[in-house]
């Protein structure tokens, strides 16, 4: 089993920064992919970043590349993530997940077998 539990969620005035932290347990993570998904009020989970564990190799959604940055510290097996110049469109519930793949990383939900319990991120114009 796989626990991941997410922390730093909070509100934040637009043009701001967070830092979000996803904490993990129970297995070694030579081979995972670890993600961000995020869900607005009435839309679906969708795809932020991803990080292989082992590369470091990173992967990021259009609507927050140059403004988002995930990295992970292998010491303490967390992953994070910071956010910049945040904007409203940007509010919701933040969800780290995990998943075993050899190649390449998932962007749907449906390939990640892990959650966290989310964190919520509000952005106020």
């Amino acid at each position: 089993q796989v626990q991941l539990v997410e922390s730093g969620g909070g509100l934040v005035q637009a043009g701001g920064s967070l830092r979000l932290s996803c904490a993990t347990s129970g297995r070694a993570f030579s081979t995972y992919v670890m993600a961000w998904f995020r869900q607005a009020p009435g839309k679906e989970r969708e795809f932020v970043t991803a990080i292989r564990w082992s590369s470091g190799s990173t992967y990021y959604a259009d609507s927050v590349k140059g403004r988002f940055t995930i990295s992970r510290d292998s010491a303490k097996n967390t992953m994070y993530l910071q956010m910049n110049s945040l904007k409203p469109e940007d509010t919701a519930v933040y969800y780290c997940a995990a998943t075993h793949r050899v190649h390449g990383v998932g962007l749907r939900r449906e390939e990640y077998n892990y959650w966290g319990q989310g964190t919520q991120v509000t952005v106020s114009s």
